[in-house]
């Protein structure tokens, strides 16, 4: 599959960054829980959540792309489902937004908590359905995807731990 194999560079990189960076953020989360009450991490989780889902979106799909697939329609048969539960997901959040009462979600947090992780997975479910007649555009479509949500949680992640460093001092 010659077309998959141009792709192995940036799968590696993308899946390195995304394994670091969860890495990175549990030793943050870590260090920081430790100064905080059980109350308050309890608030957070679902944040924290949200953010490692995007890293692990970014990693499963690097880790899937670098396996010898001898055709392209094995590995699409499981980018349809992770598509679907990412979209299922991201609708999830986006609920949760809109529930929540403790502030009001400005343009940013509505961009990458709901709608680029909606995108990203959208795209991917659609990259699947795509692969078999359409093999160069959905793999950049897988590509698009896993990257948008390395980004996605980067920026998530750092958003989270701004707050809970800058923001969130005790009284």
């Amino acid at each position: 599959m010659s077309e998959l194999a141009q792709w192995d560079s940036f799968y590696v990189i993308v899946g390195s960054a995304a394994e670091a960076l969860i890495g990175l953020q549990l030793v943050v989360v870590y260090a920081h829980s430790r100064k905080t009450t059980t109350a308050c991490r309890r608030s957070r989780r679902r944040v924290r959540d949200a953010d490692r889902r995007s890293f692990r979106g970014a990693l499963l799909l690097s880790a899937l792309q670098r396996v010898p697939w001898q055709a392209i329609t094995p590995a699409a048969a499981l980018w349809g489902p992770i598509g679907l539960s990412g979209v299922a997901y991201a609708l999830i959040v986006t609920r949760r937004m809109r529930a929540q009462t403790v502030y009001h979600p400005e343009f940013e947090d509505w961009l990458f908590y709901a709608v680029l992780p909606l995108a990203a997975y959208a795209t991917l479910a659609l990259s699947a359905f795509a692969a078999p007649l359409h093999t160069r555009q959905a793999l950049f479509g897988v590509g698009t995807a896993a990257l948008l949500l390395l980004f996605v949680g980067v920026h998530n992640t750092w958003d989270s731990v701004a707050y809970r460093v800058l923001g969130n001092k005790p009284q």
